[in-house]
Parts: structure tokens; sequence; C-alpha cells
């Protein structure tokens, strides 16, 4: 079993899912060890990077063998939780709560969406993606009856924090928030904010941050 350490930098836990992705194509070609000089010729990261970031949870890899292709995907699908299942319900059912809903790939990775919640009259009622558009008035009782584990926050920036707050209330333990605001929850709800904007701004900057090249034949 993996040694969890709770000192863990957030940098370590970002790259998890990377290999684990890698891991997942290595199973599809039937490649059943990996050492960490190969895997990192195929993922970009240093060998010594790959191990020091396994060598937080327990390490996994054996001296000259290297590491169980399945063994690790398992190892860091349990580290990160994706040996569960997780229901979540989306608040917010416009242009970017419905992008989220038709996102299929989640369900396959064990994280159902139940249901959806908005206050636009003329959605509640309706079904996106055989999902149901409940009146957010009825996101509480909704939350704490079904037992849901995660909520998402696609609502503008002036409501998001109530949304949290309710959410929390009716017992959540994690927020995925797309609000264009930063929000406050109790230490117990794990919290992971998604600033779509704050990445195509950190994409202008590489991109004027690397020399130009042209494209020219002289």
């Amino acid at each position: 079993m993996a040694k969890k350490n709770a000192k863990i930098s957030n940098a370590v836990i970002k790259r998890l899912p990377r290999y684990r992705r890698y891991l997942i194509e290595l199973r599809k070609k039937g490649i059943e060890k990996i050492s960490s000089k190969e895997f990192s010729e195929l993922i970009g990261y240093t060998a010594s990077q790959i191990r020091q970031d396994l060598n937080n949870f327990g390490g996994f890899g054996q001296q000259g063998y290297g590491y169980s292709v399945d063994g690790l995907y398992r190892e860091i699908s349990a580290i990160l939780g994706l040996d569960k299942e997780y229901k979540m319900v989306i608040v917010g059912a416009g242009n970017l709560g419905q992008a989220i809903a038709k996102y299929t790939k989640f369900h396959k990775q064990g994280f159902k969406i139940c249901a959806a919640f908005d206050i636009n009259p003329d959605l509640v009622g309706k079904h996106l993606e055989g999902i149901q558009i409940y009146d957010q008035e009825e996101l509480v009782e909704y939350v704490e009856r079904e037992e849901i584990d995660i909520g998402i926050i696609c609502v503008n920036q002036e409501n998001a924090q109530e949304v949290a707050d309710k959410l929390c209330f009716a017992g959540v333990r994690g927020i995925w928030n797309f609000a264009i605001t930063d929000i406050e929850v109790p230490s117990h709800v794990a919290l992971e904010i998604v600033q779509l904007s704050d990445s195509l701004h950190a994409l202008a900057y590489h991109m004027n941050a690397v020399p130009k090249h042209s494209h020219l034949k002289k």
C-alpha cells in the first residue's frame, strides 16, 4: 500500500494524473514493466523526478526490474482516490455547465453527474444529456438526500460564495469551482479552482517569452 503523506506538495499531486494517463496507454499496448529511464523518455520528466515523486508514496519500483505498469497504475489510481465512485451536481446550467455535463469521460472515470441546478425558470424541469435540471432552491435538500460528494460551481461570481456555502452546509466533501472568483470553504471541504482565463494568460506569457521563429525561407 502507498504511504500517504499529508505534506505532499501540490506540484507532485498534479503530476500524478499525467503518470496515470501514460500508464493507461502502456497497459493498452500490453507493456508489463517500465524503468524510470524509459518512463522519463516517454513522459518528459527526468528519471530522478519520477523516482522522487513516487517515493513520496512508498516507491513501488524494484531494483533491476523497474515498475510494474499495472501495479503502478493501480497504486496511483488509489492515491488519487480513483478506485472509488463519486456523485456530483452542477450548479449553473448555462453554457459552461452544459459543456461539463456533455463530457462523457467523467462517468467512465467514476464521477457521476446526478443533477444540475439553475435559477432560470426556462431551464428548470428540462434535461441536459439525461441529467435533470432542478430549481436551485432545491439544492441543499437534494445534496443531503442523495449524499452528493462533489459540487461543481458554474454560476456568476456574485453568487459563487452563496452556492459554495449551501453545498458545504449540505455535506459535500469537495467543490470544483469554475466561477471567476475566489471562494472560501471550511477546512474539511476540498477545493479545486479552475480559472480558464488564467491558463490562457499563462499561454500568452509563454508565447511571448520564447524567441520568435520565422517560417519564411531565405
